[in-house]
């Protein structure tokens, strides 16, 4: 209770005992009705008007009203959908049709599928045409209307008219706030100060991006703007499928008839302009507040501040309103950029100031005067940023560490050039080359300096293993460098923040800082005309940002620029294909065909629900389960109606092998192998000859007896005359280890036996945790080791042998590595050296050291990277990578579980 804090089951029982005749409201309030908001009371009201973080005192509920799905039942055709829940259509059968059609055919591929002879023997369905066709599915339910305005700035002509096709952005708030399918991926709690007590705090963000939709001279450009909440879990917010991020408006690009110098400051102006229009609404509702209901149907006082605009570097400048040498965020200008020092933060206030005092002396549309004093105070000419009276919106803080553009990007744009500048292309080629192929990761067969255009993925992919990569080839101090900025991109890639990861963020990046002097020294900076000796980067200077922002707003993966990158696919390129290909009315066919794919996702969902009685409330899930997936729509129909979960697209769930794989002994790691091994019946001699492992035997025999002696188990079985049954492949499954309740996607461990593609086996690394030494003297280590064979010992039906418990489950035949070196051994590298370990056999020959554990001794898949010294040997693929190189480097970038994984609980 928000009153006396008795606490109660549920919402509805707070309610109850608010209302009840024995209400601890006070006698002078209303003690029969639901509280008033306090901004609503009055400046008498004695209650406090603020609330700090994470305050008790916020998120009341003020009533109840209808959620998404119930103001459904107040379109014009409900009278008929009590009788048919699929009205205008048959039946769900014919639903189903018609929404296939419209989703995968054009217009005249549904002509002509209509008019097909398969219908003259077969019913037809109750649409005849395309056009009857659409014009029921535009009579779906919907709730957000377009809009097209016309946009003009007096005196200035554009060659084409200006149209902003838009929807009141307030409107697409209240939709996904009241969104049931959200109902157990949304909070209500605030993160900041300043609201009225009881207020409930709906976080904004935006994102938007310039995109061409044609690449012909001359072709078509496209600039979307979209709105998510910040109230829906950042992982929901992550998947463009999962409909979290709404299209509000495509913004005109314009080509006005002046000189070139003036072009961009009225195409800035204009896109403030349009984004005043569309945001209009959430602008009062920061201010004032509103009533929304919840998913529950619970009311709400709502307010919307601006928290966070996703956008890349260009598009951050303009919103900014600063000019292209100065930092967007901080005072910082070009001349400070790279000298690895935070500047004040440009706030918003002092912004409009210098707006302020250069129009009391300049015409804002005296475009010359006004630019010209605009520039020298570092600003671009903007004299009216949308922002301006948005409540609390800075643009200090809502222009947010964006990871794609300002880390991956930047890291591809500059240190990768670096590196090739410094390393050689040829050199840099090879050594990704001949990488050891792993399953699940990319591999460029053809080197990373020939690709033109490559996307964050390729970039990243890039990153994981260029720093062991470089090793032996560039100067230490150098890769120091490198280093640290890889360490810094990964970092801030955390899901999970830490006083200790920030101070790891600022300590990476002050070790760049430290060490750039080597890329200068290798003279791997250059631009057109020749090397360069500054760090004048803007994006650099950004970095300086990300802990702020982190403190402020939480982990920068919930902003990064990968959704909003998706949905310029999705809603503009994707959609080209779909419509007549003229540019003239393109747009408002985008629009046609975004409305009637969110209708008929929202029908599909509500007809399934009504159609089978079950309730249109997602009820609250408190059961505390592992999760494999997040998919809100997925989660409940499975819950409610778990028949149907077919029926609903999106991301589906990882395979969760922790219910029926093979565990782990602590259970934190789960195996799984196909029920048909890939080899029914070895014999160890088939078993040395196949794999070439000349001392199985003598390993199997080694097993057995220590296991023996420490369990005490002993068996008749001779391994000698056995059968072994054997697999090419196992999937090894970790929890996360940012968030131990998520699984994680499992992990593909290869150990192909030789054959013409791989003349020596093609076999994966792993760590191990396993008993080592003598019988008399066994200790537990972790242990890098090369999988040569997964097996398993296999009794005939007919046989009454029981085998003892160490021998009922897989084993693998493995290859061990050494430590060699830790990571402070190397500094400019910080990862462990391993080293093969090495054995004489009883010729006196010297062989690969190799022994037989458990399956479940794995904890770990790992990457090695060869030592290659100053050149990669030509003979030398990746099919032999593994086996050609004695010395390897534990690759801790190898993914960011890896990196987090090694750098705290393997130290």
């Amino acid at each position: 209770c928000p009153n006396c804090s008795e606490e109660f089951l549920s919402i509805e029982a707070v309610i109850l005992h608010l209302d009840s005749p024995s209400t601890c409201w006070p006698h002078e309030s209303h003690p029969h009705q639901f509280p008033i908001p306090p901004a609503l009371r009055g400046s008498h009201s004695s209650t406090s008007s603020t609330t700090g973080h994470h305050h008790p005192r916020s998120g009341y509920v003020f009533g109840v009203g209808k959620n998404l799905f119930d103001r459904l039942q107040e379109d014009q055709y409900d009278y008929r959908r009590k009788m048919n829940t699929y009205y205008p259509f048959h039946d769900e059968g014919e639903w189903e049709l018609a929404r296939f059609l419209v989703e995968n055919l054009t217009q005249t591929q549904i002509d002509k599928f209509l008019k097909l002879k398969w219908f003259h023997t077969r019913p037809r369905p109750s649409f005849t045409s395309k056009d009857q066709l659409l014009d029921w599915i535009d009579a779906l339910p919907s709730f957000v209307p377009w809009k097209v305005s016309t946009m003009e700035f007096t005196g200035y002509k554009t060659t084409y008219p200006l149209q902003l096709i838009w929807c009141d952005a307030l409107e697409v708030v209240k939709q996904l706030f009241g969104d049931p399918v959200f109902a157990n991926h949304i909070t209500f709690q605030p993160h900041v100060d300043h609201l009225p007590v009881g207020a409930t705090q709906v976080p904004i963000i935006l994102g938007s991006d310039k995109t061409p939709v044609t690449r012909t001279t001359g072709g078509l450009e496209m600039h979307p703007l979209f709105i998510t909440i910040g109230n829906l879990d950042s992982e929901v917010r992550s998947k463009a499928t999962l409909r979290a991020w709404r299209c509000i408006a495509y913004m005109p690009i314009a080509k006005f008839r002046v000189h070139p110098d003036y072009q961009s400051i009225l195409q800035a102006r204009l896109w403030h302009k349009c984004v005043d229009l569309v945001c209009a609404n959430l602008k009062i509702a920061a201010k004032n507040g509103c009533f929304m209901p919840d998913p529950s149907r619970y009311i709400r006082y709502v307010f919307t501040p601006l928290i966070a605009h996703v956008c890349d570097l260009p598009e951050a400048t303009m919103i900014a309103t600063v000019s292209k040498n100065a930092s967007p965020i901080t005072m910082a200008t070009q001349a400070n950029f790279g000298d690895g020092v935070l500047y004040p933060p440009r706030t918003g206030q002092h912004t409009l100031r210098l707006i302020y005092e250069i129009s009391q002396e300049a015409d804002p549309w005296d475009l010359d005067k006004f630019q010209k004093a605009a520039k020298a105070v570092h600003l671009s000419g903007v004299h009216m940023p949308y922002w301006r009276d948005w409540m609390f919106a800075c643009p200090s803080v809502f222009l947010t560490g964006e990871v794609l553009h300002t880390c991956i990007k930047f890291f591809a744009d500059h240190p990768l050039n670096w590196i090739k500048e410094t390393v050689g292309k040829p050199e840099l080629d090879a050594r990704f080359m001949v990488q050891h192929k792993r399953v699940g990761t990319r591999h460029f067969t053809k080197g990373v300096t020939h690709v033109n255009q490559m996307t964050g993925r390729e970039h990243r992919d890039i990153q994981r293993t260029i720093v062991a990569s470089i090793a032996g080839v560039a100067p230490p101090r150098f890769i120091c460098a490198i280093r640290a900025l890889v360490e810094f991109i990964y970092l801030s890639q955390n899901p999970v923040h830490s006083p200790d990861s920030l101070q790891s963020m600022a300590q990476a990046l002050s070790d760049f800082h430290v060490f750039k002097d080597a890329i200068v020294d290798a003279e791997a900076r250059r631009g057109k005309k020749g090397v360069k000796e500054d760090f004048f980067i803007p994006k650099l200077e950004l970095l300086q940002s990300f802990g702020g922002t982190v403190e402020r707003l939480g982990t920068l993966m919930q902003f990064s620029a990968d959704m909003t990158e998706r949905l310029l696919i999705t809603h503009c390129k994707h959609l080209f294909g779909r419509t007549n290909r003229r540019s003239t009315d393109f747009t408002e066919q985008c629009v046609r065909i975004l409305n009637r794919q969110e209708s008929m996702e929202l029908f599909n969902l509500y007809a399934l629900f009504y159609s089978r009685g079950a309730s249109l409330v997602n009820a609250i899930c408190m059961e505390d389960e592992e999760v494999t997936t997040v998919n809100p729509a997925l989660s409940w129909v499975s819950r409610v109606l778990p028949d149907e979960a077919h029926s609903v697209h999106g991301p589906r769930p990882v395979r969760n092998h922790f219910l029926k794989g093979i565990l782990s002994g602590d259970a934190h790691t789960a195996f799984h192998l196909t029920s048909t091994p890939d080899f029914k019946a070895l014999t160890p001699i088939a078993i040395e000859t196949k794999y070439s492992l000349v001392n199985f035997n003598r390993a199997l025999s080694q097993f057995i007896n220590q296991l023996s002696l420490l369990t005490g188990e002993h068996t008749r079985w001779d391994y000698k005359y056995g059968r072994f049954c054997a697999w090419n492949k196992f999937r090894l499954q970790l929890h996360s280890a940012f968030q131990p309740r998520v699984i994680m996607p499992s992990r593909v461990i290869q150990a192909y036996p030789p054959s013409d593609a791989f003349p020596l086996g093609n076999c994966d690394a792993v760590l191990i945790n396993s008993c080592f030494g003598s019988n008399s003297r066994c200790f537990s280590a972790s242990r890098v080791a090369q999988v040569r064979l997964i097996f398993q010992p296999k009794i005939p039906g007919t046989s009454d042998l029981v085998l003892p418990t160490f021998l009922s489950g897989p084993l693998l035949y493995v290859q061990f590595f050494h430590f060699v070196a830790n990571p402070s051994d190397r500094p400019e590298l910080a990862m462990w050296t391993v080293e093969r370990t090495y054995t004489m056999d009883q010729h006196g020959r010297r062989c690969r050291c190799g022994g037989v554990i458990s399956l479940t001794d794995v904890t770990h898949a790992v990457e090695l990277i060869p030592e290659y010294g100053n050149k990669v040997d030509a003979k030398i693929s990746s099919a032999t990578c593994l086996e050609s190189y004695d010395r390897f480097f534990l690759n801790s970038f190898a993914d960011k579980e890896s990196y987090h994984t090694f750098s705290t609980e393997f130290a």
